[in-house]
């Protein structure tokens, strides 16, 4: 018997018939990533049933120098979930993991398994009129796990922060199977290193989280949202301050979209409409959020912003969403910009950051840079302006191959992009990860003191490269 068929057979006396799968189809579904753009071969699918399970299988991968390529829901942007080609890999499946071990409303604490789905939380959270303040797109399948190991961002980072803010407590299996048991929250805790905050964004580098304790904030009651036609970029800067200073703490979302982008969108969503009767170069939405104490105040609140940003002039034209229905609507148009995109052709997208001062500044400057390296192409920024991040999309020339284009010209529009973003002092990923899509980019952009720290950690705490090996952290040169 091979080591591999020891090896698979230790596997399978302990995870059962139900925790351990070699079937082609089964497998298949997992073996790419979202994107359509990674995929690879695994020798088999693990789905332990709880972290002792994950345990004892590590310790095993451990014996046999078997690596480990966690997987939440299979729905991240850069291929930091899929194994290699060469089939030695063990894909590692969370999604049974699914409880909620506890649930304490007063304190406004959940603690959750790493397969536990985000729709699933928010809906939790509901029933005790709680909210868990983040969310994206994919909540109908990206699992708690898998957004604590790639740090997600999402519409209201402005206000909340990113998923490493929503973190109190983290339990997570080690390279050599023990367990590190963190997840009882502690406001103040000064014993050293903060080691949880290490495994957060880590993408299953350093250690496979298999539960964690997140905060949950009041529900809302009531919510405002606006949308306004601005003539530039820096004019939604200004409106940004201008917002952030009128609204305060109830300043929930702040969204930038170009006149393509919403031009796009009404082209390839049916029955959509835009919200203002003119052509606008830029569009704002606007979400102003209250919970019950300041719910009552929240019209008029949204009423003053909108009054006084036409009296500064720093907004066109502009409304208010009329009920839950239309702010609804307002949204769609926003969520679906990057469908939209696709259906045009070919692109290349970038998932970028530089300071929030210095993001309108950015985008003024790259666009025409972009275009004028890359004839033909048009660049487009839209996103969370508040964060400091937006999403850089190129599109390609018309007659572009799908495919072709992105493997050809596109590597070389990325590497442009991400040389200006460096320039400006910003990051190459600001909420997807870095993955296997942006590593060799991290190598040659990365800082080298920082490169050299994310090394020695990964060697410390897996020196024989068994979790999730060839993501994230870039190989020495």
């Amino acid at each position: 018997m091979t080591d591999q068929e020891q090896f698979l057979a230790a596997a399978g006396e302990l995870l059962g018939e139900r925790g351990l799968t070699r079937d082609p189809e089964l497998l298949q579904p997992w073996l790419t990533d979202w994107r359509g753009r990674f995929s690879g071969r695994a020798m088999a699918l693990a789905s332990p049933a709880s972290t002792a399970e994950v345990s004892a299988l590590m310790k095993l991968c451990a014996e046999f120098g078997v690596p480990v390529v966690p997987q939440g829901g299979n729905s991240g942007m850069s291929g930091g979930a899929t194994p290699d080609e060469t089939g030695h890999a063990m894909l590692l499946s969370l999604r049974r993991m699914n409880a909620i071990r506890h649930f304490d409303p007063t304190a406004r604490e959940i603690t959750c398994e790493a397969g536990v789905i985000l729709q699933t939380l928010h809906e939790a959270a509901a029933a005790e009129h709680l909210r868990f303040p983040l969310t994206l797109g994919g909540k109908g399948s990206a699992t708690v796990g898998g957004l604590i190991s790639t740090n997600a961002g999402g519409t209201q980072v402005l206000r909340h922060g990113s998923m490493r803010t929503q973190v109190l407590g983290i339990e997570a299996v080690l390279a050599d199977g023990k367990v590190f048991d963190a997840l009882v929250p502690l406001k103040k805790d000064n014993r050293g290193f903060d080691l949880k905050q290490l495994l957060i964004g880590s993408e299953g580098t350093l250690g496979i989280v298999t539960a964690a304790t997140l905060r949950l904030l009041p529900a809302l009651a009531d919510r405002a949202v606006l949308w306004a036609g601005l003539e530039s970029v820096t004019a939604a800067r200004a409106l940004l301050l201008h917002s952030e200073t009128i609204a305060g703490d109830a300043l929930e979302g702040f969204e930038i979209m170009p006149r393509h982008s919403l031009e796009a969108v009404l082209a390839h969503v049916p029955g959509s409409r835009s919200p203002l009767q003119g052509q606008h170069e830029w569009n704002v939405l606007i979400e102003l959020a209250a919970d019950a104490a300041g719910a009552d105040a929240l019209p008029a609140l949204a009423q003053t912003l909108l009054e006084t940003a036409f009296e500064a002039g720093l907004v066109e034209d502009a409304t208010i969403a009329a009920n839950e229905a239309q702010a609804e609507q307002f949204w769609l148009l926003r969520d679906e910009i990057a469908p939209a995109e696709r259906a045009l052709g070919p692109a290349v997208q970038h998932d970028i950051s530089v300071p929030v001062a210095r993001m309108a500044d950015f985008v003024s400057a790259a666009v025409p840079d972009v275009e004028a390296r890359f004839p033909s192409t048009r660049a487009v920024a839209f996103g969370h302006l508040g964060d400091g991040n937006v999403h850089f999309h190129v599109l390609a020339p018309a007659g572009a191959v799908r495919g072709e284009w992105e493997a050809g010209d596109g590597k070389a529009i990325s590497a442009f992009v991400h040389d200006l973003v460096t320039q400006w002092g910003g990051s190459i990923s600001a909420e997807h990860g870095i993955g296997q899509l942006k590593r060799d980019e991290l190598g040659r952009l990365g800082d080298p003191v920082q490169l050299a720290m994310m090394r020695a950690v990964k060697h410390a705490l897996d020196p024989a490269n068994l979790l999730n090996p060839g993501k994230l952290v870039p190989p020495c040169t």
